[in-house]
């Protein structure tokens, strides 16, 4: 079906008002913009909140497009006298708003079959419903005469342009952009205008007389400024309400991710921002820095026989009297379970040192009374310091734990200043990253998986692939002993890649095309090579680009901010997808999801275990959703493992889980249900072990 340009350029050019139009274009942008971001808080939403979203898009949207019509048929130049129908005018109106929420609703549901593309044909097609319901109610004096194949590629243009905004919004290629997810909706209210005017002609009769019940060009203007001032209301309240709790969300996160929820004190963040600016102002003032390291003796003890109220009882009192008694240029944080941090500054001498240690010694050692009975616990303290022994933020911070380790062994001493001659451990670790490279050619590694599952559905989306270490004579190693090695020696690079060729293997190897997510380390990420490394993988294994993410930690970003968003980028244009692992533990995120396009957040499970029973973890997993949902960046929450873990996940409108509920990491032998039959639930086998 060939259309005749000139007529099209005629109608647009000739037979419209400039001004008009103009006026029209600047509603109309406006307008689609303000509906998809609207509708893309539909498809992250669940709930009731979700009907509100869809009242608000739909509204917006059908009076979006009402609008934007009946400014451009104010200013078309009608060769006869003319004027609006009221009850055909607000029908219109009316069909707009109608077909919008509906489209939006069918499209919401799901986004993994055609009802998605469904749902935004219907709102293509309720835009040409909408004009063509209007031109009914335009009254000429004269006939209109339609030309059919105008009408009908109107009819497809609309329904098409609706489909592909809908997949701009629900299936993104790249992170959700709202200028290209509103061009598509933009086009179809357009390009159904201008064809269908272009298809309308007016044969002047003066016979026909215009009936007295009808809306003048004045009332008409009225009329379409108040639908204007609506739109404009509700753009703007949306806008305040948006920007407001994005902004509660921002400030209350800057107060709770630096700050422990039980005890209220700063946290490791808070810690490592600290020390890094207490170790500069060594080299600017010429301070020393003393780093005291302790934790809780018998605390386990209590946690056993009186439970965890009982050790929380505890944690509570001790972190009330460390910030009692810290002094000017003191610094305190809990760090761990039942571990601690105190920072010392501003000409701290050894004696003084030992004197402050052992106030913090003298506090712990008070009984706390709990539920009427006194619980005790003791402790031992490591000390080290900068720049005079470390030289380094970590050589401080773990130099002071060996040296707190020695003080729990030493007879007769609960202060321990570090010594190099502590030094044992270190050897001991540069045996283990020897045998570690043995380990990788004698096929001591082995890789398990644990499910990424659907908030809602509890379907498996994919698998986060972890490493596992058998050693000959000591069994299974924990990562969290031999990873650090890798690190230190370089020997991750080797491994992480590994690691990456092996999953990506695995995974091609699959019946059943679920996604893979695999953790880079931060020297990974330095590594100029990491996107090639990963083309090249991708092309030598055959797994589709799409099915990989890769998981990075914020410790891989700060060093160089140029260079990770250069290579991020660069993995992106592969295809492959990039997740932001263990946020809430540093303060710099903020920043970070701004400025870098990430496809995912992983929420750290020490926020999630406590989501139920402490306020504080609740409110700081709730302010990343409400911070990720501003920014467009799906979430997925780790250590789910209870009920009303997923409870609390769904309610606030996380779509993705991972944890024990659903399953511990598991090799490869006992994913088979999942990866290489058409169901995609676990035997009875894996249930029982899963449950273990």
């Amino acid at each position: 079906m060939v259309l005749p340009m000139p007529r099209l350029l005629t109608c647009i050019v000739a037979e419209h008002s400039w001004p008009h139009l103009i006026f029209a274009t600047v509603i109309c942008l406006l307008g689609c913009l303000l509906t998809v971001r609207l509708f893309s808080r539909v498809r992250r939403t669940q709930g009731l909140q979700k009907f509100n979203w869809l009242f608000l898009s739909g509204f917006v949207g059908g009076a979006t497009i009402w609008t934007t019509h009946f400014i451009a048929m104010l200013g078309f130049r009608a060769p006869t006298l003319s004027g609006y129908e009221p009850d055909l005018t607000l029908l219109s109106l009316f069909i707009g708003v109608a077909s919008a929420m509906i489209g939006f609703t069918i499209a919401s549901v799901r986004s993994q079959d055609a009802l998605v593309e469904a749902g935004g044909a219907i709102v293509g097609l309720g835009v040409a419903a909408m004009h063509y319901v209007g031109i009914a109610g335009y009254r000429v004096a004269g006939d209109i005469q339609w030309d059919s194949a105008y009408v009908i590629t109107s009819l497809i243009a609309a329904a098409g342009f609706g489909a592909l905004m809908a997949t701009r919004v629900a299936r993104p290629t790249a992170r959700f952009s709202p200028v290209g997810a509103a061009l598509p909706l933009i086009l179809a209210i357009v390009s159904t205008h201008f064809l269908a005017m272009a298809g309308m002609t007016i044969v002047p009769d003066t016979t026909v007389a215009v009936p007295r019940e009808i809306l003048s060009v004045g009332v008409m203007t009225s009329l379409v400024g108040a639908v204007m001032i609506i739109i404009l209301l509700l753009g703007a309240s949306t806008y305040i309400i948006d920007m407001q709790s994005t902004e509660a969300a921002v400030a209350r996160y800057r107060h709770l991710s630096l700050h422990d929820p039980l005890t209220n004190l700063a946290n490791r963040s808070a810690l490592n921002e600290h020390l890094a600016a207490a170790t500069k102002s060594t080299h600017e003032i010429g301070w020393n820095v003393a780093v005291l390291c302790f934790d809780l003796d018998r605390f386990k003890e209590i946690n056993d026989v009186h439970g965890h109220a009982a050790g929380d009882a505890v944690l509570r009192a001790i972190g009330e009297r460390l910030a009692k008694v810290m002094q000017k240029g003191q610094f305190v944080a809990r760090v761990g379970g039942d571990e601690f941090v105190v920072v010392m500054r501003d000409h701290v001498g050894r004696s003084e040192t030992k004197i402050g240690a052992q106030r913090l010694l003298d506090e712990i050692e008070r009984p706390v009374e709990w539920n009427g009975q006194s619980l005790s616990v003791g402790s031992s303290i490591g000390i080290s310091s900068y720049p005079d022994r470390a030289r380094t933020v970590d050589d401080l911070l773990s130099q002071a734990d060996v040296a707190m380790y020695r003080a729990k062994t030493t007879a007769g001493s609960s202060i321990c200043f570090y010594d190099p001659s502590m030094d044992e451990a270190a050897r001991e670790r540069s045996a283990l990253a020897m045998e570690m490279r043995e380990g990788l050619k004698n096929g001591e590694f082995q890789l398990f998986y644990q499910q990424q599952n659907d908030t809602v559905t509890r379907e498996v989306l994919g698998f986060e692939v972890l490493l596992r270490w058998k050693h000959p004579t000591r069994g299974y190693i924990s990562p969290a002993e031999f990873i650090p090695i890798a690190e230190k020696t370089g020997f991750i690079m080797e491994l992480g890649e590994w690691v990456l060729r092996s999953a990506c293997a695995e995974a091609a190897s699959w019946k059943n095309p679920l996604g893979i997510a695999v953790n880079v380390a931060a020297q990974q990420l330095a590594d100029s090579r990491l996107p090639q490394i990963v083309q090249q993988i991708l092309q030598e294994t055959g797994l589709a680009a799409s099915r990989l993410e890769l998981e990075i930690t914020e410790s891989g970003i700060i060093a160089d901010h140029g260079h990770a968003l250069n290579a991020i980028r660069r993995l992106k244009a592969l295809g492959v997808k990039v997740a932001m692992d263990d946020y809430g533990t540093g303060y710099s995120s903020l920043s970070t999801l701004q400025s870098f396009p990430f496809d995912k957040i992983k929420i750290d499970r020490a926020f999630v275990d406590g989501v139920v029973t402490n306020k504080q973890s609740a409110a700081i997993v709730r302010s990343t959703l409400i911070l990720a949902q501003s920014l467009d960046i799906p979430v997925l929450a780790e250590g789910v493992e209870r009920e009303e873990h997923i409870e609390f996940l769904r309610r606030e409108g996380c779509l993705q889980v991972q944890g024990f509920l659903f399953g511990k990491p598991m090799p490869r032998l006992d994913i088979e249900a999942f990866v290489n039959t058409d169901g995609n639930g676990p035997t009875d086998a894996a249930r029982t072990d899963a449950a273990a």
